[in-house]
């Protein structure tokens, strides 16, 4: 960052007139440096008096050893659990496994303290509770006081988050408080012996996979997509063998002082959203990509996602080309996907499509190109012409279907 000795300065606007982005303001007879500065130094060079400086000195390093635990921002609507929250805790218990440190959810919510219950069935040691009236509605403002709350309270060396419309907005808001790292839509987590979050996720449009730590402070924020872990193996009955003690030393109902409590949004009605089957839930998919020539292609998708009884997707380029909606999209800025079976028809296989599916159970990928790196993720593979290909599949699901009705 930039730093101004002010009694160097003697306010002749050159740093003014040569930052590019506008970030040099006098204000009350004083320089002042804005957000829109992008660090280019420019300013630096033209400053005759060397009043500006690049405080580049060795950043203050957090006490690790103060900060213990994997902590999970437990999702619902109305009590329902997320299922993207299973996934975290999952990903949550391998990770404080490895380096022998305990898993917390936070829930926040109206009405919610015995829906707690029901993940400690999922291997968490300890649920902090934020059940009031304030809470019915999510509120940036009043969740993140929560949020930050039981962050104090708990100091997790780990912050894990639901890259989800609720999540995207919480995370950026907490890192932010506590002056850390976030990491946003990772595919990979993994964790070092001294605590260090591995946090993998592609970048530069989904050309490379970036490897990130967060060495300096703590604690380590990470949003991670629905569909990209395993979900957490449920302990059958766990919380029913508990005593009311045990169940009171695992759940801690927390409160926050009145003046955390006012918001200054306002929520005028609430109406409740259409709800649309997502391919995320898909247990079938057939997905298509450049490899169709036309629009009314696709019906070929459509016939073999029927034979099947899934649903189709596509490709960034089929979306923008204006052939599917965007809510069909598989890929970094679309959805991701783990189905039991995924059918790829005329897709290369870039990472930012092969990042958001290769975790399926099955896939199948068919292409001409028999150097697509698509065939690198896939289970099997046809090298051909899908127009060929997908016809004498649906013939062949087809025939199998009339024998065993027969």
């Amino acid at each position: 960052m930039l730093s101004i000795n002010h009694n160097r300065c003697d306010l002749c606007g050159e740093c003014i007139k040569a930052c590019p982005f506008g970030a040099l303001t006098i204000k009350d007879e004083r320089v002042e440096i804005s957000a829109a500065c992008r660090m280019c130094r420019i300013c630096l060079k033209k400053c005759p008096n060397k009043a500006l400086l690049a405080a580049d000195g060795i950043r203050k390093t957090a006490d690790k050893s103060n900060w213990k635990g994997v902590l999970v921002f437990a999702e619902h609507m109305e009590g329902r659990i997320h299922p993207v929250t299973l996934e975290l805790i999952g990903k949550a218990n391998e990770l404080g496994a490895k380096i022998d440190h305990p898993v917390y959810c936070i829930f926040i919510g109206h009405g919610i303290t015995e829906k707690a219950r029901e993940l400690l069935n999922y291997g968490v040691d300890k649920i902090f509770v934020y059940d009031h009236e304030e809470f019915a509605c999510f509120r940036e403002d009043l969740y993140s006081n929560a949020f930050e709350d039981c962050i104090k309270k708990s100091k997790p060396s780990i912050v894990l988050v639901g890259a989800t419309a609720v999540g995207r907005s919480l995370a950026p808001r907490l890192s932010t408080r506590f002056r850390t790292g976030l990491t946003a839509d990772c595919t990979v987590l993994d964790v070092k012996e001294n605590s260090d979050l591995i946090q993998i996720r592609p970048a530069f449009g989904g050309n490379i996979m970036a490897q990130i730590v967060t060495e300096s402070s703590r604690p380590q924020f990470a949003t991670v997509r629905y569909k990209v872990m395993e979900k957490a193996r449920f302990i059958d009955n766990f919380s029913e063998k508990l005593t009311a003690s045990e169940i009171s030393e695992k759940i801690e109902i927390c409160r926050l002082p009145g003046s955390k409590m006012k918001s200054k949004i306002e929520i005028l009605k609430v109406m409740p959203k259409e709800k649309e089957v997502s391919i995320s839930d898909a247990e079938i998919i057939v997905a298509g990509g450049r490899g169709f020539k036309d629009k009314k292609d696709l019906e070929m998708l459509e016939e073999m996602a029927s034979l099947l009884g899934g649903q189709t997707a596509v490709t960034r380029p089929l979306v923008e080309a204006g052939w599917a909606p965007y809510t069909k999209q598989i890929g970094l800025s679309g959805r991701t996907v783990r189905p039991r079976l995924i059918i790829t028809c005329g897709i290369s296989g870039a990472v930012q499509f092969t990042a958001c599916m290769n975790t399926s159970e099955c896939i199948i990928a068919i292409n001409n190109d028999k150097n697509a790196p698509i065939f690198q993720a896939a289970h099997y593979g046809f090298i051909g012409d899908l127009y060929e290909i997908l016809p004498l599949l649906c013939d062949e699901i087809r025939k199998r279907e009339i024998r065993n009705a027969v």
